[in-house]
């Protein structure tokens, strides 16, 4: 299915719209499951009615998350509104009841424990993850020039929902930072004198055929390998592999003993938050940090923290006895 005409028609409709590469992928995962849901009938021949019983199923026989019927929905929004130009209007499906659960957030003692366990290039990626609360994706991102080190900040570009930040950069990464940067441009250089480059957006790399040339846009994590281009089929170098990161950071978790809580990747983002709240931080700072749209989405946090939120105490420790 994944070489049908159909679907390489939605992941074109996708890219002329600029949709990111990640959100294209997870929308066809959805389309696919909603048409073997369907028994593989191609969507043209379903409508509201098949679509309202795919996201109830999810709700009531899958028990997802609101987040991932949201998805769900959204994927086959996209599909009937701009690929079929099928109108869907109201569904009646039945919402998912799952909320959102407590993020797993370590303490300062088992993050320390972690990263002493890790070296290289993959323990820098996990400090700019706890130290300046990147997505993993956001951190194996970052080129030359979204980095200033003078200023102390990242600027974080192009991320979740297309949104631009610039967020904090720990002082104890000046000089591991700097030596990545030389690092990388010594690699570009390589590359360059091959013909080749880093990947570039494919928009811009039209607009500015040479511009894989220029030092500031070298991949501060550059991947081993070259590989070609998602979008153009051309040889570059992308950044490292997700799974690198998260290959390593499971070794480190066992090696440092922290077995007792479900740690990923997105952990580190999660204590950067609860830890920022704690030690008083202004929880509008941490939203802008973060690159949250809304605050009730960093107040998660705020349940994580006990004792440390508003000064707020349990009433036990207030007896005299």
């Amino acid at each position: 299915m994944s070489d049908s005409p159909f679907l390489r028609k939605i992941s074109s409709e996708m890219r002329l719209r600029g949709y990111s590469l990640k959100t294209e992928k997870t929308y066809l995962l959805w389309i696919r499951r909603f048409i073997n849901f369907n028994h593989k009938r191609h969507p043209e021949q379903c409508g509201a009615q098949e679509v309202k019983a795919f996201l109830t199923w999810l709700a009531t026989e899958r028990h997802v998350s609101a987040n991932t019927q949201k998805t769900a929905l959204n994927a086959l929004a996209f599909l009937y509104h701009k690929v079929l130009d099928q109108e869907l209007g109201p569904l009646g499906f039945s919402l998912a009841t799952k909320q959102r659960t407590l993020p797993t957030v370590l303490s300062v003692s088992e993050v320390a424990q972690i990263l002493s366990a890790m070296s290289g290039s993959k323990k820098m990626i996990v400090q700019l993850m706890y130290g300046s609360g990147l997505r993993v994706s956001e951190a194996l991102r970052l080129r030359v020039q979204d980095v200033d080190l003078d200023r102390l900040s990242l600027s974080i570009r192009d991320s979740k929902g297309n949104k631009d930040r610039v967020t904090l950069l720990g002082a104890s990464l000046r000089a591991e930072l700097e030596l990545s940067i030389a690092n990388a441009i010594r690699q570009q250089q390589e590359d360059n004198e091959s013909g080749v480059g880093c990947s570039m957006p494919v928009s811009l790399g039209r607009k500015y055929p040479n511009a894989f040339r220029s030092p500031s846009w070298a991949f501060i994590f550059p991947s081993t390998t070259l590989c070609h281009h998602p979008v153009t089929g051309e040889l570059c170098r992308h950044h490292l592999h997700e799974t690198v990161v998260r290959k390593a950071l499971r070794r480190a978790c066992k090696e440092a003993g922290v077995v007792t809580k479900r740690v990923n990747c997105h952990t580190f983002r999660h204590s950067f938050a609860t830890h920022m709240l704690a030690s008083g931080t202004d929880i509008r700072t941490v939203q802008e940090l973060l690159g949250h749209n809304d605050i009730s989405t960093t107040q998660i946090y705020t349940h994580v923290i006990g004792q440390h939120y508003a000064g707020t105490v349990s009433p036990l420790d207030r007896l005299q006895c």
